[in-house]
């Protein structure tokens, strides 16, 4: 039985506020709506793409997504309750990361039917007094007084805000405002942060054309263990982009979730049907050891990202790294991301096992290296190795190279010349 977007929305978790009066308007009827974010950096992160899998659902269920990228907004900058102004990035750099944003996009939502604006295509030719005159006026200083950010930043242990950032609502307000007479565009969906600045949308809509429009939110991602918003590490932001948190990295962020939180990540984060995550979720209660769910998180979510490819060879290292599985099963590839990740050495056949490993700084002399051997502790490929070995050709995996490994997870990468 096909389950209705709405009950969908709040099954996962992307139910938050919303100016329905009965959240089944969104069964009843099909909307354009859309979606933004500014191009303050050159990715999107996992916090971003949390809204963005509710974007799908829509789409699938039969609405109309159009997709804004913020280069005018960008230039101004988003606030928020923190003290400080965001810093002004050059026109230049914005670009780059406009058009960074839109690949994701397009990675993102594959296979689905969309569009894709800028807004500065529009912002670019409005003239700053009929600005004033014709948004501004319509628009009353107690509402834009009244948002939370707005009120922090003035309060006593602020530095303020300036009129740019403050006017930030009244920007995307009017985005709204275009992309109803434009699109026909009659919902904004959006992070729980973004509410005060949909609903100026909103209310232009409301007093400028005399019509109803209305948002949906998401409630932010929190991490029940820490009660952080999530997304971040010790290393900062998870990013989208493979140059910023590289595929392995980003597989290994969701193979770590805790216990506690794997559910709902399984339900905000794949695809995986209700009947799907209540399989994965019965195995992995049956034997928690086995990680089943936290795999399984893993896998959907890298392949979303990166794609299928990628997510085979992070699984391939992961599953020789921390697993059992046979190093021949290797690629090229697979030994280039792991020389990003390991120490390594280039040695000449003859070489001896002892003095690659300390090249390689897995041991600080000789005399430790062999006391690895004397306990065991050293392998070659996955395989025992004793302290009077040297290195062959034929130790080589793919690409010329072999692995070492000191105890259970001490490793380096040995390229035999």
């Amino acid at each position: 039985m096909h389950t209705a977007l709405s009950q969908e929305l709040k099954w996962r978790g992307f139910s938050y506020q919303t100016t329905f009066d009965d959240i089944s308007e969104v069964d009843k009827k099909k909307f354009t709506f859309y979606w933004g974010v500014d191009p303050s950096s050159d990715s999107m992160t996992i916090g971003n793409l949390a809204t963005a899998m509710m974007v799908r659902y829509f789409i699938a269920h039969g609405h109309h997504a159009v997709l804004l990228v913020g280069g005018a907004t960008g230039l101004i900058g988003d606030p928020d309750g923190k003290s400080k102004e965001r810093e002004l990035l050059n026109p230049e750099q914005l670009k780059k990361n406009s058009e960074a944003i839109t690949r994701q996009y397009k990675r993102i939502f594959k296979g689905l039917e969309f569009e894709i604006v800028d807004n500065q295509q529009w912002f670019k030719d409005i003239k700053y007094i009929d600005f004033l005159r014709d948004i501004g006026k319509n628009v009353p200083m107690r509402q834009m007084l009244g948002r939370e950010f707005v009120q922090s930043r003035l309060g006593e242990d602020s530095n303020g805000i300036s009129y740019g950032e403050f006017s930030y609502s009244l920007i995307q307000g009017y985005d709204f405002l275009h992309l109803f007479r434009t699109k026909g565009v009659t919902l904004q969906v959006c992070g729980s942060d973004q509410w005060g600045n949909s609903i100026a949308g909103v209310e232009m809509i409301r007093r400028i054309e005399g019509k109803e429009a209305h948002i949906w939110s998401a409630p932010l991602v929190v991490n029940k263990s820490t009660g952080a918003k999530f997304g971040k590490t010790e290393e900062g932001a998870v990013w989208l982009d493979g140059a910023k948190t590289s595929p392995y990295d980003f597989y290994q962020f969701w193979l770590n979730v805790e216990d506690e939180n794997v559910e709902d990540y399984l339900k905000i984060y794949t695809l995986l049907s209700k009947e799907e995550i209540e399989a994965v979720i019965g195995e992995f209660q049956k034997e928690p050891g086995q990680r089943k769910a936290q795999k399984t998180l893993a896998r959907e979510v890298t392949r979303l990202v990166h794609g299928e490819e990628e997510t085979e060879s992070v699984e391939r290292i992961t599953a020789c790294l921390f697993g059992s599985s046979d190093y021949s099963g290797l690629t090229a590839k697979d030994i280039a991301t792991m020389k990003q990740m390991l120490p390594s050495h280039e040695a000449k056949a003859g070489e001896s096992l002892i003095q690659a490993l300390v090249s390689t700084g897995l041991v600080s002399s000789g005399s430790e290296a062999r006391r690895m051997f004397a306990q065991n502790a050293i392998t070659l490929n996955g395989k025992p190795a004793d302290e009077n070995y040297t290195l062959k050709e034929s130790d080589a995996l793919a690409a010329g190279h072999t692995i070492v490994r000191k105890g259970k997870n001490k490793y380096a990468i040995v390229e035999i010349k």
